[in-house]
């Protein structure tokens, strides 16, 4: 298939998939029960952090957290005490479990208490962009920099000098970053530049670039991430990652 023929079919699949009705069955949906953006920015980053394994299964422990946080997150990780986290204790979710949880409290509780939004995180010292391999980087740094930081929380929270695709913070930056024109994404940080998103990259989607011959490189790691993204960009340079649909819809028939 020539890359003319390839984009007008990838291009069918993202209008086939950027629509509301994917919202539901999708990890997306939990921070779509929130309007605050501090609430969806906490529930998004929990959604994507458990974002592997059986989407029902997902769904149904961050409706959990959720739940346990009064359905008003921001407000819980602000003001909660440390009693309050006793509801948390026996949480699992397949390698994720209360100990890691504990201390995405604690970090996020430390953070917010002194920022206003968690896209400064991913941003240097003077609040700009760098790169998004500076971004994550970063934001792996600050978020393990608390004395306490359990060595095996480190495992959740990836990190592209690990060499780590880090699918599960790509996919969150796309749901914080890029347009929410179509209302799936929703667009509320605006330093980090759309353009230079990553695409989300896992096996599924590893397996259709290769069969696509989108990518050469057989590992699954930071820099097939970004060869995968480049040849994205010169589909569409200006939003590179709205692919992501198209190649998550292929994964999960397997038929392409």
């Amino acid at each position: 298939m020539d890359k003319r023929k390839l984009q007008e079919f990838l291009d069918r699949r993202v209008d086939q998939y950027e629509r509301l009705d994917f919202i539901p069955n999708d990890p997306v949906s939990i921070p779509h029960g929130f309007q605050k953006q501090q609430d969806i920015e906490i529930m998004g980053f929990f959604a994507a952090t458990l974002a592997w394994g059986q989407r029902i299964t997902i769904i149904r422990n961050c409706r959990r957290l959720a739940e346990w946080m009064d359905n008003a997150p921001y407000d819980f990780i602000r003001n909660h005490q440390e009693e309050d986290r006793a509801r948390f204790l026996g949480f699992v979710h397949r390698t994720f479990n209360d100990i890691d949880l504990l201390y995405f409290l604690e970090f996020l509780q430390n953070y917010y208490q002194n920022h206003d939004s968690l896209e400064g995180a991913f941003l240097n010292k003077t609040g700009q962009f760098v790169s998004m391999d500076d971004s994550i980087t970063r934001f792996h740094h600050r978020f393990f920099s608390l004395p306490n930081a359990p060595q095996r929380t480190q495992k959740h929270v990836a990190s592209p000098s690990k060499k780590s695709a880090c699918k599960r913070l790509n996919m969150y930056l796309r749901w914080m970053v890029r347009s929410n024109e179509k209302g799936v994404d929703f667009g509320l940080w605006k330093h980090i530049p759309q353009a230079e998103l990553i695409c989300p990259l896992d096996t599924h989607v590893h397996r259709v670039a290769s069969g696509l011959a989108m990518i050469k490189r057989k590992q699954s790691d930071w820099l097939t991430a970004i060869e995968l993204t480049e040849f994205l960009k010169e589909m569409d340079p200006k939003d590179p990652v709205k692919y992501d649909f198209a190649l998550f819809s292929l994964g999960a028939e397997e038929r392409y």
